[in-house]
């Protein structure tokens, strides 16, 4: 499998590339999300280290099955050659109805066709108020209208 935006990036490229992470992230669909990935794509997400698209999808079931009405926001910081870093939040709940927003940074390396074959994030979780919620969308896609985060000052 390739993907249609592929390095060297450019800013439209790698903006474009963040947008299209994001997009298949609000899908809560860890086979979807585990395509833009190579099959031995290596992870650090906070202190769990993860190696291929297997354990990937089966990471991927078990946060979407903890972090209830995921929605994420994902926003370019940097780019060069066949890298990108990014900045993000995302809410969601968990089974007993506390909100969290979850704050986080990631490093991204692609491969030429355009897959990603590292991805290093930190990621920090503060508990809000359901009225502190700044994600109304339906789940999936992020409206075009909606702000992003330095829209939302976040």
């Amino acid at each position: 499998m390739t993907s249609s935006v592929r390095p060297p990036f450019t800013r439209e490229s790698a903006m474009e590339k963040v947008r299209l992470a994001e997009d298949a992230w609000n899908t809560r669909d860890p086979g979807k999300v585990a395509l833009g990935y190579t099959v031995d794509s290596r992870w650090r997400n906070r202190a769990e280290f993860l190696n291929g698209r297997e354990e990937i999808i089966a990471f991927l079931t078990r946060k979407w099955n903890r972090e209830l009405d995921y929605r994420l926001i994902k926003e370019l910081w940097a780019f060069t050659g066949n890298r990108i870093a990014v900045r993000f939040a995302y809410e969601s709940h968990d089974d007993s109805g506390q909100w969290y927003r979850s704050y986080g940074n990631e490093n991204w390396e692609f491969d030429d066709e355009g897959l990603m074959a590292h991805r290093y994030a930190c990621i920090n979780d503060l508990p809000i108020n359901e009225a502190d919620r700044k994600y109304h969308w339906a789940i999936g896609r992020r409206p075009d209208d909606h702000p992003g985060l330095s829209d939302l000052g976040l």
